[in-house]
């Protein structure tokens, strides 16, 4: 061995690799000692002295830790990461060994001494090299990964070692025998022991080829994946080693403890053995083995069980909401018959009614008093039939309807339904979703409702449905007709008060962390509270009001500016701003064409007003207001019912011909429509042209027909309720309507005096004042005078 050019250089310890001369390598540093080092390489030449640890476990090497045979290497190139860890790329320039460590601290620097390959003849080494050149070519072609760089350097025989150092550093051998190779400096001797690792790696290389041949005759054309399970297979058959399926016994067992029917039972049975046939690689496994899991997760005979105690049932009810005793009546009578009979099918019911009246809120109490599970889905702009019946498993990301889901969650089959918003379901190019509905909702069908993902019948027939709706005329007619409507009335002032005091203000005290000592409320400004600071049916926007309050004394209480307080009805204002709305009241006088019309809307009964007035013109008729179609057609009629009736009072036609009639609903930006106006409109229409005054405290409600017959209406008790709040004294109903009083709480009814009518004399007669009245004289259009109604 020839000792060559002696060179003080940084050295920089590696893990489990060994740097061969001529050859690249890329290095990750982030210890500090070999990031020191390389810093200080990078400040200088950039060369540095790389070797290997004896242990690479170890996180702090000291000098005998490591190699004293390793490589001069130099940096090609840096990269500095985020996470403080450096990667290098170095090329190795010559074998060196360690004379001495000159430094130890902060990094390793040495005193290196170049090592010469030792002499070698050619001629003699030559055969034996090109041999193992070509064995190593075979190794290539048998698919042994190599980097295209060093391809060209095998051809060059000039250089031995060289070729030695190529094939030692891509060998699959450990790191100890390739340093051993690197501190040999014997060609023979290398080239020995090389060709014998090289003849290792061969003979494994052609077992495996001749393995892969075997299971490619066996398997022809399969997909990729399918080839990988196959030679797996092979490889297992010529180990004799048997794999155990302890995943298909623990599928079989779940399908055998989900007690299925026996038909679904067969069906699943046949899909696991299907999964079985099937590679472990193919995308058909994952596929089957979540609708295997479906089917075992399917609670096909779990039911909710426990005593059916009606009375028990019926606390719960009333504990949690005031008031429905329509819904509480049919749920209790469905749990009565359900005791009697022991096998009664789950109602279908629907809850229509105006937003926060607790539509969706008494399922859950529905449940608890059944002593189910409850389930809730909302479909609430659903345009896919499948998001109801399932995809079909032909399709990627197949999954099951929402329904099938639910049942599945609820792990019972006999949970408490809800699928709330159902009047808000759309349809588009990809299905109805409310015709999906159909089956699941129909009690002679959904014992074996069927699951596009499923594909298996299912029995709904213990699940009790509800719906929620706020316009029942949203629902298709098909759908609306499987299902038991209940209608949610609004709230009457009286019921939100005991609403507000027994549920809304314990609520709102413990979610802020008060207590009934911190904060009381007046009745008088609860009542304030309902009345010039919400207008809605149910209660929703009430107990946002009384949250607000909750929250500013409790920052009050926080900042100890208080202790307590109460909340009167002059102390409102200080918490909720200025008042937001302003009831209808009634008007001080009888006036000229005033009438009074009732309104049904979604937030509960309203009291509209219309002003008429008579100007010169050519009797045209002008409607303004935001009216829709309904509303404008009822005008019409009223206008011609009253030009029938004018010779009758004294009016001769012309009056009409000479001027032109404008009627006007305030509030013009809120939309309008209906028929129920037209009492109301022939009202005003007749008062204004007669002069006769209408009485401020009479309201009205009704359809006419161009003969005067007043029809029935709907929403009777919202009306009959807006009417007392605005401090009517009088309503006039369509007499078809006497029948819904029943609804109307007594003490509203005790209060206000009812008119049932069937024609417009009777209306007149009751609204307008000295009617039927014979003028002596017809009043020209000059002195016609405005009049003002309400409708």
């Amino acid at each position: 061995m020839k000792i060559m050019d002696r060179k003080i250089l940084p050295l920089i310890p590696v893990r489990d690799v060994v740097i061969f001369p001529n050859s690249l390598a890329h290095i990750s540093l982030k210890r500090e000692q070999s990031v020191a080092a390389l810093e200080e390489s990078l400040h200088l030449d950039k060369e540095v002295f790389l070797t290997m640890q004896k242990n690479k476990d170890v996180d702090n090497p000291k000098t005998n830790d490591l190699y004293l045979v390793g490589t001069i290497a130099k940096i090609e190139q840096t990269q500095r990461l985020p996470d403080g860890i450096i990667n290098i790329v170095v090329k190795g320039l010559n074998k060196a060994k360690v004379k001495t460590f000159v430094q130890e601290s902060p990094f390793f620097r040495v005193d290196a001494e170049e090592i010469e390959e030792g002499t070698f003849s050619l001629e003699d080494s030559l055969p034996q090299l090109k041999t193992l050149v070509e064995q190593f070519r075979r190794l290539i072609t048998l698919g042994k990964p190599i980097s295209l760089e060093v391809l060209p350097n095998l051809n060059d025989f000039s250089n031995p070692n060289q070729i030695v150092d190529i094939m030692i550093s891509n060998l699959d051998i450990k790191s100890s025998q390739k340093q051993a190779l690197l501190e040999e400096n014997n060609l023979k001797k290398r080239l020995k022991v090389v060709a014998s690792y090289v003849s290792g790696e061969l003979s494994i290389l052609n077992t495996a080829r001749k393995i892969q041949d075997q299971t490619a005759e066996e398997i022809g054309k399969n997909a990729k994946e399918a080839f990988l399970r196959e030679q797996l297979r092979t490889i297992e058959k010529e180990l004799g080693v048997k794999e155990e399926k302890e995943e298909f016994v623990e599928i079989e067992k779940k399908i055998r403890a989900a007690k299925m029917p026996t038909d679904v039972e067969a069906k699943a049975f046949k899909e696991l053995e299907r999964l079985k046939r099937i590679p472990a690689f193919s995308p058909e496994v994952s596929y089957i083995r979540t609708y295997l899991e479906l089917m075992t997760d399917l609670p096909w005979s779990k039911k909710s069980t426990g005593d059916l105690d009606v009375k028990k049932a019926e606390k719960i009810l009333n504990e949690d909401h005031y008031g429905l005793k329509k819904v509480k009546e049919r749920i209790l009578e469905y749990l009565a018959v359900k005791k009697l009979t022991g096998k009664m099918r789950g109602p279908i019911l629907c809850f229509a009614g105006p937003p926060g009246v607790g539509k969706t809120s008494i399922g859950r109490s529905i449940a608890r008093a059944m002593n189910r599970k409850f389930v809730k889905v909302s479909l609430g702009g659903v345009r896919d039939e499948a998001e109801i019946r399932g995809h079909r498993r032909t399709y990627v990301g197949a999954l099951p309807g929402r329904i099938i889901q639910g049942i599945k969650d609820a792990e019972t089959n006999n949970p408490v339904f809800m699928l709330d918003e159902i009047d808000k379901l759309g349809f588009d190019f990809r299905g109805d979703p409310s015709s999906a509905l159909l089956e699941a909702l129909d009690p002679e069908q959904n014992r074996e409702f069927s699951d596009h993902y499923l594909e298996a019948p299912f029995d709904l027939s213990d699940v009790v449905f509800i719906t929620t709706a706020n316009l029942l005329e949203n629902i298709p007619p098909a759908l609306r007709d499987r299902m038991e409507v209940i209608d949610f009335p609004g709230y009457t002032e009286e019921e939100k008060l005991k609403i507000a005091n027994d549920f809304l203000l314990p609520k709102q005290l413990e979610n802020h962390g008060l207590t009934n000592k911190n904060l009381k409320f007046n009745d008088s400004s609860l009542a304030k509270v309902i009345a010039k600071y919400t207008r809605e049916a149910g209660v929703r926007n009430l107990e946002r009001e009384l949250s607000t309050i909750c929250r500013k004394v409790a920052r009050e209480i926080a900042e100890n500016q208080i202790k307590s307080t109460t909340v009167k009805e002059m102390d409102v204002n200080k918490y909720l701003g200025p008042e937001k709305f302003e009831p209808w009241s009634v008007g001080k006088t009888d006036e000229t064409g005033v009438s009074t019309g009732l309104a049904w809307t979604e937030a509960g009964g309203e009291v509209l007003s219309i002003e008429t007035t008579l100007m010169p013109g050519k009797g045209s008729l002008i409607l303004t207001g935001h009216l829709g179609d309904v509303m404008k057609e009822s005008a019409q009629a009223a206008l011609s019912y009253v030009r029938s009736r004018l010779a009758e009072n004294g009016i001769r036609e012309n009056v009409i011909g000479k001027s032109d009639i404008h009627l006007h609903v305030p509030s013009g930006a809120i939309p309008k429509d209906g028929p129920s106006a037209g009492t109301a409109m022939a009202t005003s229409l007749m008062s204004a042209i007669t002069k006769l005054s209408v009485r401020k405290d009479v309201g009205m409600t009704g359809e006419i027909t161009l003969r005067g017959k007043v029809l029935e209406i709907g929403g009777v008790k919202e009306k009959v309720l807006a009417a007392h709040r605005a401090g009517l004294k009088t309503v006039i109903l369509p007499k078809r309507n006497a029948k819904d009083l029943e609804e109307i709480p007594a003490k509203t009814k005790s209060e206000l005096k009812f008119v049932f009518v069937d024609d417009m004399d009777e209306v007149l007669k009751t609204a307008l004042i000295n009617f039927p009245m014979k003028l002596s004289k017809t009043p020209d259009s000059e002195s016609l005078s405005t009049g003002v109604a309400a409708a």
